[in-house]
């Protein structure tokens, strides 16, 4: 399945938005492809304002967040893959969502060294408990 965490930002962006809410992006900027202004990064985070009066451009898809921010005056192009998004929140109340570390996704079917599962295209059967987020 594809991630959901490229969904549950979309969502919970548009929903601190409609709540006249401030949304803040916690970044991981220290993972491959993020593109942010380096000297605005501390211990390998940043925090991004992605309000609609603070960005331009603003395009949230599958594959990540890309938009024009203003650092010290200077506009910048700024991109951060889904998987480099740690948390979004509204800053006034501090509402919103922390993600889990998510492995990287299997590039191409197993082959010789897989794991003994089922054969003949069928997807593996889930191991231990599902995991669920209670959002309030």
């Amino acid at each position: 399945m594809n991630s959901s965490r490229p969904y549950l930002l979309r969502a919970l962006y548009e929903w601190i938005v409609d709540n006249d809410c401030t949304p803040h992006l916690l970044v991981n900027a220290e993972m491959s492809n993020v593109q942010v202004p380096a000297g605005y990064v501390n211990d390998g985070q940043i925090v991004l304002n992605v309000s609609p009066s603070a960005v331009r451009n603003l395009h949230m898809d599958n594959q990540g967040v890309s938009f024009e921010g203003r650092f010290g005056g200077v506009a910048h192009g700024l991109y951060i893959p889904s998987d480099a998004v740690m948390a979004i929140y509204a800053r006034e109340n501090g509402q919103g969502m922390v993600f889990e570390i998510e492995p990287p996704a299997a590039e191409g079917s197993a082959g010789p060294d897989d794991d003994g599962g089922p054969s003949g295209g069928e997807p593996p059967r889930p191991v231990g408990r599902p995991s669920l987020k209670v959002v309030k």
